[in-house]
């Protein structure tokens, strides 16, 4: 999984009013768990950009004044109901030994005979829980659709992975083919067109 790299510095203090100076400053409070004690630090809002906004999954290089340096993922985020602006990051440290659960996009690949026919490719699931080393981490889960016909579904149970597990009932549905109306009509006006000259034929 690609990752992004978060340049920050640790927060001596982490009361109320010292967050409320940080976020005076253009800078973000965060803190990272799963270590041997939280790490609470802070870095720019812009440096965020790239992990908040956007529908891929990254893992993240926190680099903090003095050389440490932490692998992690981003585990919650707190945004201002209004304005929009990030008010929290809350980060888990990622271990080599260590699984870790998270969100990953679903990449939709393959061509569905049932689109060709006229149907809608409706994706019910635009992103999926994995659990995984981090090295096995993917930037998204594939979902091939070149076996949809009109009508069928696609379900998490073909989506498997020797290097992650995906973390869904087996009846989850990730993409299916539905009929449109205009394909309906066209087969409806079909069996009524073939079976016309059998209503006329005479004996």
């Amino acid at each position: 999984m690609k990752s992004i790299t978060i340049k920050g510095s640790e927060r001596e203090s982490v009361g109320k009013v010292a967050t409320k100076a940080l976020r005076n400053a253009g800078m973000v409070p965060c803190v990272l768990y799963g270590g041997d004690q939280p790490v609470h630090f802070s870095a720019e809002e812009k440096a965020f950009k790239n992990l908040i906004y956007t529908p891929n999954a990254h893992t993240v290089v926190i680099e903090l004044e003095g050389g440490k340096t932490f692998n992690a993922v981003l585990q919650d985020t707190q945004v201002h109901p209004v304005s929009d602006r990030i008010l929290h990051l809350d980060f888990f440290q990622l271990h080599d030994d260590k699984e870790i659960t998270m969100e990953v996009p679903v990449k939709v690949t393959g061509v569905s005979p049932g689109v060709l026919l006229g149907g809608v490719l409706r994706l019910n699931q635009r992103r999926l829980k994995v659990k995984a080393l981090p090295k096995n981490l993917p930037d998204f889960v594939e979902a091939e659709i070149s076996g949809l016909e009109m009508g069928n579904k696609l379900y998490v149970t073909k989506l498997v992975s020797d290097n992650y597990k995906l973390l869904h009932p087996d009846n989850t549905v990730v993409a299916q083919v539905r009929i449109s109306r205009a394909a309906m009509k066209a087969a409806q006006e079909a069996a009524k067109a073939a079976k016309a000259p059998a209503k006329g034929k005479k004996k």
